[in-house]
């Protein structure tokens, strides 16, 4: 089998996916460094066309970003993080610790 070193026969370079993935997730945390992206590092799949970032054991156990591009997921992926850091609506809050028990 002919080796091709990365180059198509006219010439023109083949992109890795991974590569190019990890390379936009590096220029997406230069441009966002305090996000959860940039402090978390979460991992990259391409699935069916759909970038995934995933912190976590799994997608149904962790922090996941999904998104059309690798950006897409990470900005998807921040605010699932942020999402998860915020207290409970006000009035979730209130009715769960503010109750009082009914008199007998």
């Amino acid at each position: 089998m002919k080796k091709n070193n990365g180059f198509r026969s006219n010439k023109e370079q083949v992109l890795d996916p991974t590569i190019v993935a990890i390379e936009r997730m590096e220029r997406y945390c230069a441009a966002h460094p305090g996000s959860p992206s940039a402090a978390r590092r979460p991992q990259l799949f391409l699935r069916s066309q759909l970038w995934i970032a995933l912190l976590g054991p799994s997608v149904e156990e962790g922090i996941v970003g999904l998104g059309q591009t690798v950006d897409a997921a990470l900005r998807a992926f921040d605010a699932q993080y942020l999402a998860g850091l915020r207290p409970p609506a006000h009035g979730l809050r209130r009715g769960l610790y503010n109750s009082r028990p009914n008199a007998a």
